[in-house]
C-alpha cells in the first residue's frame, strides 16, 4: 500500500495498534538496493507490520550537495516493497513533511539538535548540520509511524549512533535494530550513490573495504597502535583517491581511540571523483 500523506499513515497505525500488532519502520530515502532489503526483511520477520518510508530529506543536505540528483526511483522502490511483504511505503513530499517549508532555517523551524560530540567528527565535521536534519526528520518518522521498532544499517554506523543516543535521551519508546552492512562480492558496501560511479570508479572505490579488511586482518593479528594500523592504508590509496578520514573511533560514544581493541570501530571517507563513499569496520573478535 502506497500512502503520501501523515494523516492516512497514523489512520492505518491506531487501527493497528487497536488489534495490538508490533510494528516495525524502515526509514529510507529510497533508491532501494540489497542492503535496504537486508532491513526490511529482518523487519517483516520480526514485526507483525512493517512501514518503509521513502523520503528524500531535503534538510539532511548540505549546501552543494546531490540533492536535485539524488536518485529517485519510487515506483522500482514500491515493487521492491511490495515482493518482500511490506504493509505499507509512506512517500510523502517535502512539503507534506514540511508545511512551512519557507520558514526552513533554524530562526523559525523546531530541530532536533544532537550532542555536538557526537556530531563534530568523521562526517559531522564536513556535513555541518547533516546530523540535526536526520535527527529531526527520523524523530518526525517516529511520532508519525509509532513504530515498535526501528531498522537502520551499520554501514552508516555515526548515525546509527547518534540515533540510539537521540532515543535514550528523549525517552523514545523504539527499539533500535541494527542491521550488518552488505557488500558486493568485490567488497563494496552497498549504497545508493554507487549508481553514480563508472566502472573504473567502481575499482577505485573498493580501497575502502579493501583498507578496512586489511587492518582487520593486522589487528587480528596483534597490531594494536593506530598509527600503524593507519600507516597500511596508504598503499591502497592512488591519485584518483581524496582520503577525507580514516578513524579509529569508540564503537558506542564515538571517542577518539589511541589505541585498538575490541570496542574500535574504524571509519573512513573517500571521493572517487565527485563521488563521496563512506565505509567502517568493527574490530570486535568473533
Amino acid at each position: 500500500m502506497l500512502i503520501h500523506t501523515i494523516k492516512e499513515v497514523r489512520e492505518k497505525i491506531e487501527e493497528w495498534k487497536k488489534q495490538g500488532l508490533t510494528i516495525g519502520l524502515v526509514p529510507t530515502m529510497g533508491a532501494l538496493h540489497n542492503g535496504h532489503l537486508s532491513l526490511i526483511k529482518k523487519c517483516v520477520e520480526k514485526c507483525d507490520k512493517t512501514v518503509v518510508s521513502v523520503f528524500v530529506n531535503p534538510i539532511q543536505f548540505c549546501p552543494g550537495e546531490d540533492l536535485d540528483k539524488y536518485p529517485r526511483t519510487l515506483d522500482a522502490d514500491e515493487k521492491l516493497c511490495k515482493d518482500a511483504g511490506v504493509d505499507i511505503v509512506f512517500a510523502p513530499s517535502p512539503q507534506e513533511m514540511y508545511p512551512d517549508a519557507q520558514m526552513m532555517s533554524n530562526d523559525f523551524f523546531t530541530y532536533v539538535i544532537p550532542p555536538f560530540f557526537y556530531t563534530d567528527k568523521l562526517c559531522g565535521k564536513s556535513r555541518v548540520g547533516h546530523f540535526d536534519g536526520v535527527c529531526t526528520v527520523v524523530n518526525k518518522l517516529f511520532n508519525i509511524v509509532q513504530p515498535d521498532f526501528a531498522f537502520f544499517g551499520e554501514k552508516d554506523r555515526q548515525q546509527l549512533i547518534i540515533l540510539k543516543k537521540m532515543v535514550k535521551d528523549l525517552n523514545i519508546p523504539v527499539q533500535i535494530i541494527p542491521c550488518p552492512i552488505v557488500r558486493e562480492e568485490s567488497g563494496l558496501a552497498l549504497s545508493s550513490r554507487n549508481k553514480y560511479l563508472s566502472d573504473n570508479d567502481k575499482k577505485n572505490a573498493l580501497a575502502l573495504s579493501k583498507i578496512l579488511f586489511n587492518i582487520k586482518a593486522c589487528y587480528n593479528n596483534g597490531i594494536t597502535d593506530v598509527k600503524a594500523l593507519t600507516e597500511t592504508a596508504y598503499s591502497y590509496l592512488n591519485n584518483n583517491h581524496s582520503l577525507e578520514y580514516l578513524e579509529f573511533r569508540d564503537a558506542e560514544n564515538l571517542e577518539e581511540k589511541k589505541t585498538a581493541d575490541d570496542n574500535t570501530v574504524v571509519f573512513i571517507a573517500l571521493k572517487i571523483g565527485d563521488v563521496r563513499l563512506i565505509d567502517n569496520i568493527s574490530l570486535a573478535r568473533g
